[in-house]
């Protein structure tokens, strides 16, 4: 199935790096997109339970759902998984 997820945080190519890198470890994924434009990630995923995953391993990089609760300490998150993913580039 594949689906596009609004997410909160994005910045920059940093962000996108850090979202596919991490995304792509999940081995229940293929064709991970992330548009910095829409602020949305993109991919083809199995079960619900992989869905409910991603989701998870996002709100944890400090890219939750939007809609979703996004305090200081997830935007916090988003930063450094930001710079991360502008020294792996």
């Amino acid at each position: 199935m594949k689906t596009t997820l609004q997410i909160q945080n994005l910045k920059c190519v940093g962000c996108a790096n850090t979202i596919i890198n991490r995304l792509s470890e999940l081995n229940c994924l293929t064709e991970i997109n992330v548009d910095n434009i829409y602020d949305s990630v993109s991919f083809n995923y199995e079960t619900t339970e992989n869905l409910k995953e991603v989701k998870t391993l996002l709100a944890k990089l400090g890219y939750p759902i939007a809609g979703e609760k996004n305090a200081l300490t997830t935007k916090v998150k988003s930063f450094v998984s930001c710079a991360v993913g502008r020294l792996s580039k």
